[in-house]
This record gives C-alpha cells, structure tokens and sequence, in this order.
C-alpha cells in the first residue's frame, strides 16, 4: 500500500511536525551486521543522534557496501521516534541467509484502466486519511476496509472490480513487466472472491508476489495476504491454507519493510502455535527475529518480541506480562535456549521433505 521508504517517511514525519520542517535522526538501528564490525559502519554511515537526515540514501549505502565482508544493504527511514526519524541500516553480509527473488518479467500485460485510476484515486486517499489520523483498518472480512469513509468506498469498488478481473489480476502480478502494475494486482487480489477455485488463485497469486524483485510488490503482497489470514482465521469454512516458508525467508531481508511486514504477517500466522511454523522460525529466522526484538521502538519491536515468545513455547499471557513488565531480554534468552536446544525439529524435517 503506502511505504515509508526515503521521501514518503520524510513527508509523513514534517506533517507530524508542522513546527519544525527539517527532519532529524533520533536514532540508527544496524541488523543483520554479525561479522561486520557496527563501530565500522556508524563511521561509515557518518550521522549523528539529533543530526539533519542526509538527502541521499544510495550515498549511504554505496559507503556501507564498501566495507570489508558486506555484500549489500539498505536503508530505510522511518517516522517516527518523539517526532525524530528512526533510521534502520540492514546489512547483507558474506554467507548468511540470502533471499532469492523471481527473475523481473517481460511481458506487457497492463490491468484494465478504471482499476488503475480507483487505486490511483485510493491511494491520494491514504495520505489524506494518514494527516486526519483515521488509517486504522478492518481485516475480518480478510481484506482491508479502513476507517476514513473516502478509503473505504474505493475499497469497496476494489471487491466488484476484483471478482470482474481475477484472471487478469493473476496474470499481471506474476508476469507483468511493469512494477506499478503489479504493485496494485498485488493489493486489489486481496479482494478477489472467495470460492473453491477463486480463493486458491487469490492465495497463489499473492504469495508468489512474495519472491517479486519489488519491494512494494512484496510489501503489498504482504499486507494483502495478512488480511487473507485474518479471514481465514475467523472464517474456518474457507479452508484457507496460507504457507510460512517464504514469510520466514523473508525476515532475513536486507530492507526493513520486508522485515516488519513479515513479522506482521508471522504473528498472524503463528496465533495457534503451529509447531511446523515456529520450528521453521526458529530454524531460519530466529537471529533475526532477535535483533527484531531488540529495536529501540517497541511498535516495531513487538511483532518480533511475540515471536521469540512463541518459539520459546511461552503463552500468550506470558509474553504479554513480560512486555508489559519489560522482562524483554529474559524471553529473548529463552527463544535462544529454545533455538540451541531444538537445531532441528521433527516438525520442520518433514515440512520439509
């Protein structure tokens, strides 16, 4: 949907801040980094607590990737710590977890244009809803209605539009040649009807948008497919089977949107503690899942922190009295233990096989 990537988080975070226009750093956030020396990146990166937030983000970037062992990162700013910009620096490093995405697609295919033009004509409406503070959403239905009237009636005209277009919609997420389009195939299949054969093209669609070389693709699949789950979980008639795999992978991105969007999606998908899931988890993602935790900002932080809890084998009232006692790093510690005590599961072995 919206990303806070460079511009869109500067945006966001000066219209919370009338007063002040230049946007500031509260704090860096560095994962990922587990040979790299963090000493070496802060001194490349070269900004400082409270510091004006650099104009250029490839410049950051392109000092990091010089570094001795890092073969890629990114970063990402996001809005907002008391109103300063929180900065995460992710950094790929020589031998560790690496996502695979899908070759980029060479066909034409475009969506028909009045769809085009209500997401176009929805998305003026988010940025309008996120100044007003009226972007909460409901995803019972398993797809998004929020609570800004303007955004809701474009999303319903997303649900006739989808059930007339499904065909194309599939067609355009996985082989358009265009990210834009598939960027909208990939949140307006969220809306595709649910049937016995029209739901598994909703979910097929959407998690192979996952593997996109676009991060908004993904991020849109993402936020698409956890509506999906939501709906699924509240609608059991719908025998709706959403697959981890690529969600797990995905919390070892380099960018922080798939991390925080994964997790999102994770917590969903771990709510009755499937044991194949958490064992996957704690087999690909757990270090990941530990620096998650970790951040400063406990919005972000939480999604991850719950996690830890589950692949620690914690309840639910467990995990929620730590948070809210800050016993953070005591479940961390346990979601460790857990992780040495269990470097393969049954569960995971025959997930897998």
């Amino acid at each position: 949907m919206v990303k806070f990537k460079w511009l869109p988080a500067l945006a966001f975070c000066i219209a919370l801040q009338a007063e002040d226009v230049t946007p500031h750093i509260g704090y860096v956030e560095i994962y990922g980094a587990h040979k790299s020396s963090e000493k070496k990146i802060r001194s490349a990166l070269g900004l400082d607590q409270g510091g004006v937030l650099p104009v250029s983000r490839d410049e950051l970037e392109a000092r990091i990737d010089k570094i001795s062992g890092v073969i890629g990162s990114s970063v990402e700013a996001v809005c907002c710590d008391e109103k300063q910009m929180v900065l995460y620096v992710g950094v790929e490093e020589k031998n560790t977890p690496h996502f695979d995405f899908h070759a980029t697609p060479d066909s034409h295919i475009e969506l028909p244009k009045d769809l085009v033009d209500e997401y176009h004509s929805f998305l003026d409406a988010v940025s309008g809803s996120m100044a007003t503070g009226k972007a909460d959403e409901d995803l019972t239905n398993g797809y998004s209605l929020m609570t800004d009237p303007n955004c809701r009636e474009r999303q319903q005209a997303f649900l006739a539009m989808a059930s007339r277009d499904l065909v194309i919609l599939d067609r355009v997420v996985r082989n358009s040649s265009d990210p834009e389009q598939r960027a909208i195939a990939a949140y307006v299949l969220q809306y595709g009807p649910r049937g016995p054969r029209t739901t598994q093209t909703v979910v097929n669609g959407l998690q192979y948008a996952l593997q996109d070389p676009d991060s908004t693709v993904r991020e849109n699949a993402m936020r698409s497919l956890k509506a999906v789950a939501v709906g699924a979980r509240l609608h059991p008639e719908q025998q709706i089977r959403l697959e981890p795999t690529w969600f797990v992978e995905l919390m070892n991105s380099v960018l922080w949107s798939d991390r925080r969007n994964a997790s999102l999606a994770l917590v969903n998908l771990t709510d009755k503690r499937d044991s194949a899931s958490l064992a996957l988890i704690r087999d690909r993602a757990l270090t990941s899942v530990v620096e998650m935790a970790r951040w400063r900002d406990l919005q972000h932080a939480l999604p991850g922190f719950i996690l830890a809890g589950r692949v620690a084998g914690l309840t639910d009232k467990e995990i929620e009295d730590a948070w809210v006692k800050g016993d953070h790093e005591a479940v961390i510690q346990k979601a460790l233990k857990s992780g040495k005590s269990h470097p393969r599961s049954e569960a995971l072995g025959s997930m897998l096989n």
